[in-house]
């Protein structure tokens, strides 16, 4: 590793939210963009379950997923991205992207997940609407094609 590289200042201040759980879901890193997106203090989310920002109609395919990839040490969504809802403190439901890393211990068992999370409400919201302003647009040029 380069000698000036300080891990824990990458993790500070990425502009992602870096969030690392262990085995069972529990929030084990929480960093300041974390904190930016969701809402929750470092101390908030430290050792509460994902839950705090999976809306509750996820919930169940969530935990499926996870347990699933934690047994397995397998995931897709290293390479390619998951797009969800997610929760912010204020109950707001934000739209997220992100990707995993799976984090193994020295024997190669699987200790835990890190997420590298994208906070994409605003983005979702515009190409929803250009997809609506579309829709309108195809169905006026239909209409003056009559």
């Amino acid at each position: 590793m380069h000698p000036d590289l300080d891990l824990k200042q990458l993790v500070a201040g990425a502009g992602d939210a870096i969030i690392v759980c262990d085995a069972r879901g529990a929030i084990a890193l929480w960093n300041r963009s974390s904190e930016r997106i969701f809402g929750f203090t470092e101390a908030e989310a430290l050792g509460q379950s994902l839950d705090l920002i999976v809306p509750q109609r996820q919930r169940e395919r969530h935990w499926e997923g996870y347990h699933k990839t934690m047994a397995t040490a397998v995931t897709k969504y290293g390479a390619d991205v998951l797009r969800v809802p997610a929760l912010h403190k204020d109950g707001r439901t934000l739209s997220i992207a992100f990707t995993v890393s799976m984090l193994f211990s020295n024997d190669q068992k699987v200790t835990g997940i890190v997420a590298i999370v994208r906070d994409e409400t605003a983005r979702f919201a515009e190409l929803r609407d250009l997809r609506k302003r579309l829709v309108e647009l195809e169905s006026r040029n239909a209409e003056v094609a009559r």
